[in-house]
């Protein structure tokens, strides 16, 4: 390894000259004696990590001053944000105390680092050490919301910088990024943040799908300019016409945007035509910003003809996070549909700065929708039953969805995410209403508590005292709030009807003279495999259990272990993943006599030779082996990093996986014919099943083949598109199912 060659001298400069230009950035919101504070969180963070370097060699130094850079250039905080940033990582890494730092700064920086310093210390295996940190992190937002934005200052510049990381954490790092901090950027309102955080999440877990678009984005680079110079042109001119100050340009779509479409569309890149959007940025004044916003929409319809399904207008009724804007597609030159945006500069701060922008403007607007939401943190966090991994669900659930408008019956208005339900609104209004909902009158019509409401409906909620909630509400509610209050009501009846078990169960126990304590209990339930004791007397409460097998277990104690379920599950853990760590390698080498460590194919994404794996070590199963693109690896990564383990193929033996191909294409004679005999003559490969269905002259087919790699399955695929008649065919994995529980 060659030795780093440390010029310090240089450094010194490098380190000041980044000062510099963190000062330079904090100009427009620094105030008398600012300079003094930001100058002291410099000095304590330059001492404190001053023997600290980072993965790539840098002094540790250069990443707190790029996240206070980061959180005051393109968030546009404040003095405080940059102190709390600069010394974000002082705490967990170095010897100071949360103490010092009140001492120096005081209880409000102190509040916000400690929400952003990890937890530490011993936790259980089968909870979440990810999900744990983000619940706290959570809870001071509730109280401060620069946590969240210095966290995901932070997170952007790790990301920026996360080269030399080893594979696995990269992984690691990326699926909580894509799965927690890009959908929190979008609902603070960061949307220049979120898009850069989606482009280099997929960077790291799809590396070649992200070269790929790069690659074509740059090569249409001049023809797209040239483009919008032609589209903006007319516009410009009658703007100015009409006395109208606005700047017009054009702005390309993020890589994993345009992948997205790819993927939801089934399209190729050249068929995907919205690459870029128009923005309209007008400068006018407070009074008339409707009006222009709407003037400039009539300008660009009379030169260009809208698609009338696709006009948002978000500048009447703003989004959640505080978003406004016109948004229209319209019919542009040479027959392409082009995304027309329409803001002014004071609604396209808030969009680009989303939370900090907001306060700034704040004094003008009545209580927005980003109050609303934090409100709603707050009520969510309230709920002291719900384990963190359930938590992060429901809460991960309300981050990303879009929102509709319903009516009360006197005609207020609330706000409630997509495909919400009549329950859902009957929680919103309040949780007693939500207990007691037995149906709803949506439009003056009735319909069940399952009933998904549309944008604009008017909902009455009727209720009655006998009703209590069902465990089936959990299948159909989509709120937060619905689903912890369902589950914490669900609880209490459950705890109820097992205090009735617990009763049954001791008289039981004292005829058959077996001693009633907390070790017998544990392993009676571990007999009758539960996972707790409270889930044992519920079901005895119900009959779910004959009593009678009592005796067997009487018979059976003196083999049964006391241990409660989860420690054994635990221990077993524990177990595999020390055998794995202990290797002197730290990759899994699938299909090597891999010391005897039990590892299976995952059946959600059918991981093949060649493509890019990832081991996870599950209770039951031993190792599964995952693709990193797979639909469920960012929820296992993001939740269970810890159980991780970088994999990878060696050079395999002929063996076959299975694989699936979906085959679309113009319907003629002999077609399945033909493509049969690609795939068994000429590849000798064996199919596993075949479906085909034709529609109206257009073919559509999946088949499972059983393929030896990727450059194997890359073949045949090349194969099989030099049929005639046939326009695509692409790989895809099983169906994704929902994973509930890791292991």
């Amino acid at each position: 390894m060659n030795e780093l060659v440390i010029d310090i001298e240089a450094e010194k400069n490098e380190i000041l000259k980044r000062y510099r230009a963190l000062l330079k950035a904090c100009k427009p919101t620094m105030q008398k004696g600012d300079k003094r504070l930001i100058r002291q969180a410099f000095d304590l963070a330059l001492d404190s990590h001053k023997d600290m370097r980072r993965k790539s060699g840098e002094p540790y130094i250069y990443h707190p001053i790029a996240v206070a850079q980061i959180a005051a250039q393109e968030i546009g905080l404040g003095t405080t944000s940059i102190v709390c940033a600069l010394l974000h990582d002082v705490v967990e890494d170095t010897a100071i105390t949360l103490e010092d730092i009140e001492r120096e700064f005081g209880k409000k920086v102190a509040k916000i680092i400690d929400g952003l310093t990890k937890i530490s210390g011993v936790f259980d295996y089968n909870s979440s050490l990810q999900a744990e940190n983000f619940r706290k992190m959570l809870l001071t937002l509730a109280d401060d919301v620069r946590v969240i934005l210095i966290k995901l200052a932070d997170r952007l510049h790790n990301m920026r910088t996360m080269d030399h990381m080893p594979r696995d954490k990269q992984l690691k790092i990326s699926s909580e990024t894509i799965y927690l901090y890009a959908p929190l950027a979008h609902r603070l309102g960061l949307y220049a943040m979120k898009s850069e955080l989606e482009d280099l999440s997929m960077k790291y877990t799809e590396r070649e799908t992200y070269k790929f678009v790069a690659r074509k984005l740059n090569e249409k680079k001049a023809e797209r300019e040239s483009y919008i110079k032609e589209f903006a042109g007319p516009i410009k001119d009658i703007l100015a016409a009409q006395g109208l100050n606005a700047d017009v340009y054009g702005r390309p779509k993020s890589i994993h945007s345009i992948w997205n479409k790819m993927r939801k569309k089934g399209v190729p890149f050249e068929e995907v035509y919205d690459l870029f959007a128009i923005r309209i940025i007008l400068d006018s004044k407070p009074e008339t910003e409707k009006a222009d916003a709407w003037k400039a929409y009539s300008i660009v319809t009379d030169l260009y003809r809208p698609n009338p399904d696709r006009l948002r207008d978000w500048v009447s009724s703003p989004k959640a996070n505080g978003y406004e804007s016109l948004h229209t597609t319209v019919m542009g030159p040479k027959g392409q549909w082009v995304e027309v945006q329409i803001r002014t500069q004071r609604m396209n701060e808030i969009a680009e700065k989303g939370f900090a922008a907001h306060w700034k403007y704040k004094e003008s607007s009545a209580d927005s929708g980003l109050d609303l939401w934090i409100q709603k943190v707050r009520e969510l966090l309230k709920n002291p039953e719900s384990n963190a991994l359930d938590f992060l669900d429901d809460f991960k659930m309300n981050l990303f969805s879009d929102e509709i408008f319903i009516f009360t019956p006197k005609g207020a208005l609330m706000q409630l995410p997509l495909d919400a339900t009549a329950l859902d609104f009957a929680f919103e209004i309040h949780s007693d209403i939500g207990i007691r909902c037995i149906g709803a009158k949506v439009n003056h019509k009735l319909v069940p508590l399952s009933h998904k409401l549309q944008n604009g409906d008017q909902v009455e909620i009727i209720t009655s005292s006998k009703q209590s909630p069902k465990e089936d509400w959990l299948n159909f509610v989509v709120t937060a709030k619905a689903k912890s209050k369902i589950k914490s009501s669900l609880k209490e009846e459950k705890r109820r009807v097992a205090e009735e078990g617990k009763e049954i169960l001791e008289r039981k126990l004292k005829s058959l003279k077996i001693t009633y304590n907390t070790e017998n209990i544990h392993k009676i339930a571990f007999y009758f495999k539960f996972n707790n004791t409270l889930d044992l007397f519920y079901t005895i409460a119900k009959g779910g259990i004959d009593l009678k097998n009592l005796k067997e277990f009487q018979a059976s104690e003196k083999v049964v272990e006391s241990r409660t379920p989860e420690r054994i599950a635990a221990t077993q853990l524990e177990g595999i993943m020390n055998k794995v760590k202990a290797k002197e390698s730290d990759t899994l080498l699938i299909g090597e006599d891999l010391q005897k460590i039990d590892y299976k194919l995952s059946n959600c994404c059918n991981p093949i030779p060649g493509d890019d794996v990832f081991g996870f070590i599950t209770v039951n199963d031993g190792i599964k082996i995952h693709r990193t693109n797979c639909p469920n690896a960012t929820k296992l990564m993001a939740n269970y990093g810890y159980r991780v383990v970088k994999a990878k193929w060696t050079s395999q033996k002929e063996l076959a996986f299975l694989t699936g191909l979906r085959i679309t294409g113009i319907d003629e004679v002999g077609l399945i014919n033909k493509l049969t005999t690609v795939i068994s003559n000429d590849f000798k490969v064996n199919m596993r099943s075949i479906t085909v269905d034709s529609n109206e002259g257009i073919f559509e087919g999946s088949i499972m083949v059983y393929v030896n790699d990727t450059h194997h399955l890359e073949n045949l695929i090349r194969k099989l598109k030099q049929v005639k008649g046939v326009t695509a065919v692409t790989r895809f994995d099983s169906e994704p199912r929902n994973i509930t529980k890791a292991s």
